[in-house]
């Protein structure tokens, strides 16, 4: 429950009616009522606020509507998400180490950490203040775990990873499973000795069942703010930059650099031992095969230019019916050819 006018001030937002109302909940338009807060961040939503019934909305402009107070701010959204953690997003009071987890004696544990029934934890684990595991979660031997940091159940993390302050793991992902490196002897082939770490920055995100391999050598880097969806794949040695969204079911192969604040949509992928540069935006399905310049929006595969890909799309399902056109065209012009030779 909060106030208002507090609510106001933790978004920087400007206050528009009774600043004095309580709020105990962020609700979506349709279903907010009183007491509950909403939200409007694209103004094709506007008609709606007609009949909500919520006691206070967050606008990116003002409206003359007196039924609720409102909360105007220029990026609602991110305000919408601000409230809704302060709100509703309780961290669980520490409960240290619960009977059923496996602790190894050299493990440096911080103040108020909880690891709850089915872990283990390995020799020299370093695990900061604050920190969650919860259950079926396996540290090996080495690991360095930050402050603040929520690893979610069947996490499994590799000897020697690196781990910042304030990560979040999603269940089932695997931070440092070995790099897929393999010498041909022959017909078979000779598994190289994948002796590196991973090393994930503060703020970063690792979704559901997401695997990031360690290093051959050297290391793995995810840096700072880097949010990684669902069902990723991150090959040894790659080093993806900050504040870098990768979503669900991307591949990224070995050895490649990726840019500060780049986006890669659903089912994209990169070859490896490329670079791509900052502000890069892959969509949804798009394959890079080179190396790519700073500040573009590129789809498709090969890669071309979003806008360009488009318009190419746009001619896609009429393909089948050109190629006749184009053979009767032909058919035709060899006709008139014949013609004008028998002339």
């Amino acid at each position: 429950m909060a106030i208002l006018k507090d609510l106001a001030e933790l978004v920087q937002g400007t206050l528009v009616g009774d600043g004095d109302i309580e709020i105990r909940r962020v609700a979506p338009i349709t279903e907010a009522a009183e007491g509950e807060i909403t939200f409007i961040a694209n103004p094709k939503y506007l008609a709606k606020l007609k009949n909500t019934r919520a006691s206070a909305v967050i606008l990116p402009t003002a409206v003359d509507e007196g039924r609720f107070a409102q909360i105007v701010c220029p990026n609602p959204y991110l305000a919408f998400a601000k409230i809704l953690t302060f709100l509703q997003v309780k961290k669980p009071a520490a409960q240290g180490v619960m009977e059923g987890a496996r602790v190894a004696a050299s493990a440096n544990i911080g103040e108020d950490v909880t690891i709850h029934p089915g872990c283990v934890v390995g020799e020299g684990v370093a695990i900061g203040k604050g920190t969650i595991l919860y259950p079926g979660v396996v540290v090996y031997d080495d690991v360095t775990l930050g402050e603040d940091c929520v690893i979610h159940a069947q996490v499994s993390i590799r000897e020697g990873s690196r781990i910042g302050n304030r990560v979040i793991v999603q269940p089932s992902a695997v931070i440092g499973s070995d790099g897929f490196g393999y010498a041909p002897d022959g017909r078979q082939y000779f598994k190289i000795p994948q002796v590196g770490i991973v090393v994930l920055e503060d703020d970063v995100e690792i979704g559901a069942g997401s695997c990031i391999d360690r290093a051959a050598m050297g290391q793995t880097l995810i840096r700072r703010g880097t949010k990684i969806d669902n069902l990723v794949q991150v090959g040894h040695n790659t080093v993806v930059g900050e504040d870098t969204i990768i979503v669900s079911q991307v591949g990224i192969s070995g050895s490649t650099t990726i840019g500060d604040h780049c986006t890669f949509g659903g089912q994209s992928a990169a070859a490896g031992h490329l670079k791509i540069g900052d502000n890069v935006t892959i969509a949804g399905r798009g394959g890079v095969t080179k190396d790519v310049a700073s500040g573009q929006i590129l789809s498709g595969l090969p890669l071309m230019p979003h806008k360009e890909w488009l318009k190419a799309s746009m001619s896609f399902g009429k393909l089948p019916e050109m190629r006749k056109e184009i053979s009767r065209l032909k058919k035709q012009l060899e006709a008139l050819e014949m013609s004008v030779k028998e002339k």
